[in-house]
């Protein structure tokens, strides 16, 4: 008799069949290699998911609500920032102690997450089980997880020190503040102003004195240049304007100023007993008297209300333009480096520690810090537009993309050299006025001779009206 035997049939169990991802057929190297694969894949696409598919659910369900949470917080920005962008800046820039608390719970959940993220991405290695997958995914698995592990978190902790280095700005730059005020006549005016503090000097000094007159509907800029050395310059009602009720002239008070210029108003306030008597606000609202004395100074010649003031101190002036990546400047004459002549008609060739040539330059920080400062071998006219031209190259450097691309660096620069009594109430509006700015051209005003301004003697009227053309023109109050 014969035997028939009857063939072997293996067959593969319910739950494998049902359940590959969570009861995977482990002696099959074919079916783990695709399992891994899978579990690589969602565990970028969805972080817990791979869990929740390979069986470790209670993980699994933490790493997907807080993916889950994540990608909701991250719709609901992209919602606020196209339909209702003020009440977001306002949450994280212009709402003080409330910004703070908002960029401190975002760094703590983006550092939160990057954890929670490494921490799912070696269990799933883990639920992977290495040893039973093809030799070569051995080695390709774990590289390709711990690859955009690297990538995705450095992301995330990048971001975090990114709000990190925000918050700190905020707080130190804005950290003071004078009241938040609405636009004077249409405009916000803010003095910009160049300060050298450099160790030359006994007592900080203005050398670069602007008003800047953005329209509060259009953003539409007017940057106005008040000579450092103009004469006889009135002050709007306040302290100084009764002390001085015709005028700042040269050495009409010997005890507390010399000099006729504007830049000499730090020695007649600061260096002065009366300094902080009458200003005495000035400290507590992020100011100080030579300041607000130079806004009674701007705002007597110019006609205008300027409740806010920007300062920047030359003397790490050169941090801030490197820390943005350098300027294009189209120099239009050699100008020379350096601290100037030791005597009377001394040539430049002997005392210049360098020189800038003429053409389309990059500027690092250094170089274009000898740019705005060189006068010996031009006048102060051409200085101004220098530093006007220095000014509108360093606010088209101002891109999202770059700022972003070197924030640390940016951030670091302007909390050492940027001082400012704007409120942080204000940010979010002047946030959405640069924007509108930055698609327009820039109209600019400088009270020398090319605009009629008497440099000698000058008609402060005649200023006051030329101020008041250009930021209400005929046709502009024609339409109203």
């Amino acid at each position: 008799m014969t035997l028939h035997r009857q063939p072997h049939h293996t067959t593969t169990p319910p739950l494998v069949q049902a359940e590959p991802l969570r009861y995977p057929d482990t002696e099959s190297v074919r079916m783990m290699t695709r399992r891994g694969w899978w579990l690589v894949a969602v565990n970028i696409l969805i972080p817990g998911s791979a869990q929740v598919l390979a069986g470790r659910r209670r993980l699994g369900r933490i790493g997907l609500r807080s993916t889950m949470f994540l990608w909701f917080a991250a719709i609901v920005g992209i919602i606020l920032a196209i339909g209702a962008r003020q009440a977001l800046l306002w949450l994280f820039v212009g709402g003080g102690w409330i910004s703070w608390v908002a960029l401190t719970l975002v760094q703590l959940l983006l550092l939160a997450y990057a954890l929670l993220w490494l921490v799912l991405t070696f269990d799933m290695l883990r639920l992977v089980r290495l040893v039973r997958v093809a030799p070569l995914a051995r080695v390709a698995i774990p590289l390709v997880a711990v690859l955009v592990l690297t990538l995705l978190g450095a992301a995330a902790v990048y971001g975090a020190s990114v709000v990190g280095s925000s918050r700190s700005a905020l707080t130190t730059v804005f950290g003071k503040g004078g009241p938040s005020l609405p636009p004077s006549d249409g405009y916000y005016n803010v003095l910009l102003l160049g300060a050298d503090s450099g160790e030359e000097r006994d007592s900080m000094r203005f050398d670069s004195i602007s008003v800047v007159s953005v329209n509060a509907e259009s953003g539409a800029v007017t940057i106005t240049g008040i000579p450092r050395d103009l004469p006889g310059f009135p002050f709007s009602e306040g302290p100084m304007h009764d002390r001085y009720p015709d005028g700042f002239y040269e050495h009409d008070d010997e005890e507390c100023g010399w000099g006729a210029g504007i830049n000499q108003l730090t020695n007649a306030v600061e260096e002065c007993t009366e300094g902080e008597a009458l200003y005495p606000d000035a400290e507590t609202q992020g100011s100080t008297p030579a300041v607000e004395a130079t806004k009674d100074a701007a705002e007597g010649i110019l006609g205008i209300s300027i409740p806010y003031y920007v300062a920047i101190d030359m003397h790490g002036f050169a941090q801030l333009i490197d820390a943005l990546g350098g300027v294009d400047i189209e120099v239009s004459e050699r100008l020379p480096k350096g601290g100037g002549p030791a005597y009377d008609d001394q040539p430049a060739d002997e005392w210049a520690i360098g020189w800038i040539e003429p053409g389309q330059q990059h500027m690092d920080g250094d170089t274009a810090q000898w740019y705005a400062r060189s006068r010996y071998t031009t006048d102060d006219w051409d200085r101004m537009l220098r530093q006007r031209q220095l000014q509108e190259a360093i606010l088209a450097q101002f891109t999202p993309q770059n700022v972003l691309a070197r924030f640390h660096e940016v951030a670091a620069a302007g909390t050492a050299v940027v001082h400012t009594d704007l409120p942080q109430g204000k940010l979010p509006e002047f946030f959405d006025l640069m924007l509108k700015a930055k698609q327009q051209p820039v109209t600019t005003i400088e009270l020398t001779p090319e605009f009629g301004v008497d440099e000698w003697n000058p008609d402060y009227e005649a200023v006051r009206q030329l101020v008041q053309s250009t930021l209400h023109p005929p046709a502009e109050d024609d339409e109203e």
